[in-house]
């Protein structure tokens, strides 16, 4: 029954973090594409009201007329629209989720047994905790002294651009090689994600609200705090794409169980934020398809990194004896069957991938994957072959998988 309710939890947790993030996303590059969209406005009434820019849209059956401020409008009303409960949510709900599924079994989900640093090898569970949470609040710290150490002012955003990505390359080779490959790819999108939320809590709202209490005081707001509050929000809209995808990530291992994951992290980075580039700048009117092009091609790069390789077939020498031997031909072992892989399902993955898993803390089959049958097992083959040959399953190595098994399975056809 606790298995049951910490899944069922599980699902609520997921389904409030997908919409909250779909709220604060939608409208982040909503408030975007307003943004560089907005137009002079042409009204000198307009111009004298302190208008700084304008844009008519359709939608729904209506027209809107969206006006923007650059510091003073004539009044604020009380009814003021606040964007930030969205990104909290997000960020809360996403870290629920990482305690609950990670945190509560990190030898299974963070400690990485194959990491070449014998340190992080060898973390016990409740280092792996404390490692990461050191990591995610590293990653706001040293992004957030990037901001206010190269561009305080905002006059030197494209060398903190430049910065932000070096960054991100080193974060994602830490964690590839600090913790396991699902966890890699979760904890640096979280890194983003949480600079993202922080970015809104300690400097876009901070800065609004004293923009606000100098209007209703009658004085004229500093002005850096709207250009900060831009900066970050800008940031934000960069970030979003590759947060998504290294969210998504964990359901498709070719990603987080290559040997160079953390080269495939940063390509998709990359990929992300140059796609997103461009639509920035298609809303200000201006038309880059090299941004896009650049993108795919990073991302044809993944698919050529993560390929699998093909594998020689298995063979090994037929018994001969006395003088016969040299001259006995090599013969083909036979094939591996279907059955001998069940076999070793059977006695090291059903106790967690199956309808009823066994395995304590475990109330469904995870990822939905379930091998208690040889036509399940045929039917996820590939991944079976694949997480099995990196060594990334069974977690922690938890029953036991001994070299000669993978191997078997390794050489199996997947028919």
């Amino acid at each position: 029954m606790e298995a049951y309710l910490l899944e069922f939890g599980n699902l609520l947790l997921r389904w409030l973090h997908v919409i909250a993030a779909v709220a604060w996303i939608g409208e982040s590059i909503y408030f975007v594409m307003l943004d560089n969209g907005l137009k002079p406005p042409k009204s000198e009434e307009c111009k004298k009201k302190g208008v700084f820019g304008e844009m008519w849209a359709v939608h729904g059956g209506g027209f809107y007329h969206n006006q923007k401020y650059a510091t003073s409008p004539e009044k604020l009303p009380d009814d003021l629209h606040w964007s930030f409960w969205k990104s909290y949510t997000t960020w809360l709900s996403g870290f629920a989720l990482f305690a609950l599924l990670y945190m509560t079994k990190p030898s299974f989900y963070l400690v990485n047994p194959n990491s070449p640093w014998e340190w992080a090898a060898g973390m016990t569970g409740w280092q792996a905790n404390i490692v990461a949470l050191v990591f995610l609040a590293s990653g706001w710290i040293v992004y957030n002294e990037l901001c206010k150490r190269i561009s305080p002012n905002m006059e030197r955003d494209g060398v903190l651009s430049i910065a932000v990505a070096v960054m991100m390359v080193a974060v994602a080779y830490l964690s590839s090689h600090i913790f396991s490959g699902r966890a890699a790819f979760l904890i640096t999108g979280a890194v983003m994600a949480t600079a993202m939320s922080a970015n809104v809590f300690f400097w876009i709202i901070p800065g609004q609200r004293r923009m606000v209490k100098a209007l209703k005081a009658g004085e004229t707001p500093n002005p850096i705090d709207g250009k900060r509050g831009k900066q970050r929000s800008v940031h934000n809209t960069y970030f979003t794409l590759p947060v998504l995808l290294l969210m998504l990530s964990n359901h498709y291992s070719f990603t987080y169980n290559h040997p160079q994951a953390w080269v495939i992290m940063t390509l998709f980075i990359f990929a992300g934020a140059l796609i997103r580039q461009y639509f920035v700048l298609m809303h200000s009117g201006q038309h880059k398809p090299a941004y896009p092009a650049v993108g795919v091609l990073l991302i044809l790069a993944v698919v050529w990194i993560a390929a699998p390789v093909s594998q020689a077939p298995v063979a090994v020498s037929a018994p001969v004896s006395g003088e016969a031997a040299d001259g006995a031909e090599v013969q083909s072992a036979p094939a591996v069957t279907l059955a001998q892989v069940q076999g070793i399902m059977e006695a090291r993955c059903v106790q967690c991938h199956a309808a009823q898993p066994t395995q304590p803390g475990f109330a469904s089959a995870p990822a939905g994957m379930m091998l208690e049958t040889e036509q399940q097992t045929q039917i996820l083959a590939n991944q079976v072959k694949q997480v099995v040959a990196s060594g990334y399953m069974p977690l922690g190595n938890m029953t036991q998988m001994t070299d000669e098994e993978r191997a078997l399975i390794a050489a199996w056809s997947g028919n």
